[in-house]
């Protein structure tokens, strides 16, 4: 399949906070987009403030899929995502639209772009419930220490304190005594698609005093309340879901075991760590065209640079479909 007959995907990546919202939905609205979510939380339904998912209103009547589709309860894994986004750009191109992917999920978004295949590994719940009982236990640097062992590459890539992402590479090897780094390292890097990748930076200063900013908005929200909810409703914190940035931290301390201030701070430390790997995944990607938004005063001129992007990768008829689609 040469390039000019593969379908398009435009994709717009970046670290949480930087702004890929506000942004996508302006690109989406110039070029006929239907949006499909690459985020590994906002899937989950009940979880709203924690995982900064995009309202109602803040859609501005633009598509958006994948988001709310799983109860807290449900596994979902990078080959569920990737199934569902190859039958989603399919359908979203009989509709006469542009799939558009916006996210921060690095492996979910790459294994889309490049087609990755994975070997269907399911899961293991007793295993994973032992795994972060070992870290509540021992702590996350003991757990990481595990993934060491059996897996030095991931174990390297991932965070002691990305507990969800260590368990599941753990998991996956405990499964199929294949380590993860081993199947990532067969993938190959031919796209089924005709890919517009696109990712938002800034000053990383600035980025942490964005990021800081929005965790006190989240807890202005009731981001401790919405917790406590999930709590209540048996939701319990071995869940993976339960083990997302944000929700760990707060279930420490409505379970007593740090006070509000220490678990503000802490939640701000984990987030920015967050943040500087998302830039690390992203940045071994090669094909990205970066963009900085340092300046949101100039957000029409990095949105510009967006449409000039755009146009030199989609060269036909973009244009004639971002006047159609006004």
């Amino acid at each position: 399949m040469t390039t000019e007959t593969k379908p398009r995907l435009l994709v717009l990546v970046g670290p949480t906070a930087v702004g890929k919202t506000k942004m996508s939905i302006e690109i989406a609205k110039r070029y006929g987009c239907e949006i499909i979510s690459g985020d590994s939380m906002q899937v989950y339904r009940q979880m709203d403030i924690g995982t900064a998912k995009i309202s109602e209103h803040e859609m501005d009547g633009i598509p958006h899929h994948l988001i709310d589709i799983h109860d807290p309860d449900e596994p979902y894994s990078v080959a569920e995502f990737q199934e569902q986004c190859r039958r989603l750009i399919s359908e979203i191109h009989a509709r006469g639209k542009l799939p558009f992917i916006v996210g921060g999920t690095g492996l979910y978004i790459e294994s889309v772009c490049y087609g990755f295949q994975f070997t269907e590994v399911g899961a293991d719940e007793d295993f994973r419930r032992e795994q972060f009982a070992f870290a509540d236990t021992h702590g996350a640097e003991e757990l990481h220490d595990r993934l060491k062992l059996v897996d030095p590459v991931s174990a390297k890539r991932l965070h002691a304190n990305d507990q969800r992402r260590v368990v599941r590479a753990l998991e996956i090897f405990h499964l199929t005594g294949t380590t993860l780094s081993a199947q990532m390292a067969t993938q190959s890097k031919e796209s089924p698609y005709q890919l517009c990748l696109m990712g938002l930076t800034m000053d990383r200063q600035m980025l942490y005093k964005r990021i800081e900013g929005r965790i006190d908005q989240m807890l202005q929200q009731g981001l401790v309340e919405e917790v406590s909810s999930l709590l209540h409703k048996g939701y319990g914190s071995g869940l993976i879901s339960m083990q997302g940035l944000g929700y760990k931290e707060i279930i420490s301390y409505l379970q007593g075991e740090m006070n509000l201030e220490d678990t503000i701070t802490l939640l701000k430390r984990d987030t920015r760590r967050f943040a500087k790997r998302q830039l690390s995944w992203f940045r071994h990607m090669n094909e990205i065209s970066w963009v900085d938004v340092t300046e949101p005063a100039n957000f029409s001129t990095s949105f510009e640079q967006i449409r000039g992007i755009i146009a030199g990768k989609f060269i036909s008829d973009i244009e004639y479909i971002s006047k159609q689609s006004n």
